[in-house]
């Protein structure tokens, strides 16, 4: 097995894991909180929006260390 094609099967089981994470810990409750279609789809929608909001942070922290660090 090269390189790539570790990396290329650490990133689609990394996400595969984090959509399994976000449909069984966000996802599902938020569904399940509310009765009504719309609500229903916003609750889905602002966790997604969270789970980017945090993806988001996290890539920023990965940069500065990167910054910082690999020079």
């Amino acid at each position: 097995m090269s390189n790539e094609s570790i990396i290329v099967l650490v990133a689609a089981c990394s996400a595969v894991f984090i959509v399994a994470a976000w449909v069984g810990l966000l996802a599902v409750p938020a569904w399940q909180a509310y009765a009504r279609p719309w609500e229903r789809i916003a609750a889905i929608f602002l966790s997604l929006y969270t789970v980017l909001a945090c993806m988001l942070v996290g890539a920023a922290v990965g940069a500065l260390f990167v910054w910082f660090f690999a020079n």
